[in-house]
């Protein structure tokens, strides 16, 4: 799963407790060139989570850089917002003359935890708009990068695009949405030679993963501990996923020993949802 010369840029990875950085870090061991992408203007989208700093960024591009010997870049965006987009592809252009692999990692979720009926319609916009428009925003701007000679497209859904998240509604809806527009996509861009992907992680020790279970625990008058203790049941195989497992789906579909592969949301979940 060789990815020597290949360029690859993936959003939300600009924190080492990430899946986007375990994502990169994988990729770059397997000599692909890294364009870190994630929101690192040093304002928080959420109170109670730390987006990636852009010191944080430029350490990040540095590490893997001489790690791996693999040319880096670290470039703020917003997924919301299609201004830097655009000044992110410009920075990306002056670099690179196309890109290989987009991986649209990055997400979030505001609001939690809600009832339909009790969410804040704000709140509810903006995860949808991170989630789900993001990676169309995204994706109508990198696309043309891989015109040329083709690619691949790996975005990051959820096990909650499938089966409904309790009193996180905005969150699945969203990454249903990321399904979807992945097949749609997968269509679309066939006849240009870009596969396109999902992964559907289940329950990974994240920091959003850690932030869920202190959420519940405040609104179940329980401990985390205990919250974990009662998600690991639901797991067949008893244990929370790591991001490196993660990474390791991302490398299979970034390359070509997926070569007949496009248009799917691989489960990645421990057995914790299986379907025909």
């Amino acid at each position: 799963m060789d990815l020597k010369g290949k360029t690859a840029i993936i959003t939300g990875s600009g924190k080492k407790t990430g899946i986007g950085y375990a994502i990169a870090k994988k990729f770059a061991s397997q000599g692909c060139n890294i364009i870190i992408a994630d929101y690192g203007s040093g304002k928080d989208l959420n109170a109670d989570l730390k987006t990636g700093s852009m010191d944080e960024m430029s350490l990040i591009v540095q590490e893997l850089g001489e790690a791996y010997g693999v040319n880096t870049l670290a470039v703020h965006v917003d997924v919301t917002d299609s201004g830097t987009i655009e000044k992110m592809v410009s920075v990306i252009k002056e670099q690179v003359q196309t890109i290989d692999i987009l991986c649209n990692n990055a997400g979030a979720t505001f609001g939690v935890p809600n009832g339909v009926h009790t969410y804040d319609e704000d709140a509810w916009l903006r995860t949808v708009d991170v989630n789900l428009h993001g990676v169309f925003r995204m994706s109508k701007a990198i696309v043309p990068l891989m015109q040329e000679k083709g690619g691949n497209i790996i975005n990051t859904a959820s096990r909650a695009g499938k089966v409904p998240a309790l009193f996180n509604g905005a969150y699945s809806v969203s990454k249903a949405g990321v399904i979807m527009l992945t097949k749609v996509m997968a269509k679309e861009l066939a006849g240009l030679k870009i596969r396109v992907n999902a992964i559907c992680p289940g329950q990974i020790m994240t920091d959003l993963e850690k932030w869920r279970f202190e959420q519940e625990a405040k609104f179940f008058n329980t401990s985390v501990e205990e919250q974990e203790l009662k998600m690991c049941e639901t797991i067949p195989v008893g244990r929370i996923g790591l991001p490196k497992e993660v990474a390791d789906m991302a490398l299979f579909l970034a390359s070509d020993s997926s070569s007949y592969v496009t248009g799917q949301a691989l489960n990645i979940c421990g057995g914790q949802l299986m379907e025909l």
